[in-house]
């Protein structure tokens, strides 16, 4: 029985030991444990797509990670019983124990991990109803396109723009966005200032 714990602690271990070594390197970390954590949609720039999953808990749990994990706590803590003088049975159930204990934290971590990450990803839709500064001047009555920038999701963005104004839009003037014309266009209007009655 102690080979088998053996066994499964090196092999176990040398699959952990090498991904661990891949992350640190930047490598084969797309493959993130969603579980049964995964959202119900997905935010793409054209709409969202409903997601069928009716994966049970214990199939969400089940991963390379998570069972490179278990595996590599069943033959620890088998070991460790079968060391500590537990007959066979009882070293067994043990490093069961151990080995499903392993999994689900693993399998928990990821989860936490994966709401730490933040979506990077600008989605032109979210430009809508915010002002922006002129660029390069817009003509008016959408006779062309100049460009305009817009502070989104703390950066500083350029798109094309156009005015269904009456008026050219010249560098400096401040805009609000009205609508995505396309996926890298979007139509502007100026920013009326009211001036205050003394």
């Amino acid at each position: 029985m102690f080979n088998v714990f053996l066994f499964a602690a090196v092999i176990g271990g040398t699959i952990f030991v090498f991904q661990f070594v891949l992350a640190l390197v930047g490598m084969g970390t797309e493959d993130v444990d969603f579980g049964d954590g995964i959202p119900e949609d997905l935010d793409l720039a054209d709409g969202t797509i409903p997601l069928d999953h009716g994966s049970t808990s214990l199939f969400g749990v089940i991963s390379l990670r998570t069972v490179v994990a278990a595996v590599t706590f069943f033959g620890l803590a088998g070991m460790a019983a079968l060391e500590g003088g537990l007959h066979d049975g009882l070293a067994a159930l043990i490093a069961i124990a151990s080995g499903l204990a392993a999994m689900y934290a693993v399998h928990w971590l990821m989860k936490q991990l994966y709401n730490l990450r933040q979506d990077g990803s600008v989605r032109i839709q979210r430009s809508l109803g915010k002002t922006a500064t002129v660029y390069i001047p817009i003509p008016a009555g959408r006779s062309g396109s100049g460009k305009i920038q817009i502070r989104m999701q703390g950066r500083i963005m350029e798109y094309a723009a156009i005015t269904g104004g009456p008026e050219k839009l010249s560098t400096g003037a401040k805009v609000v966005v009205i609508d995505v014309v396309t996926p890298t266009t979007l139509e502007v209007e100026p920013i009326r200032e009211t001036v205050a009655s003394a």
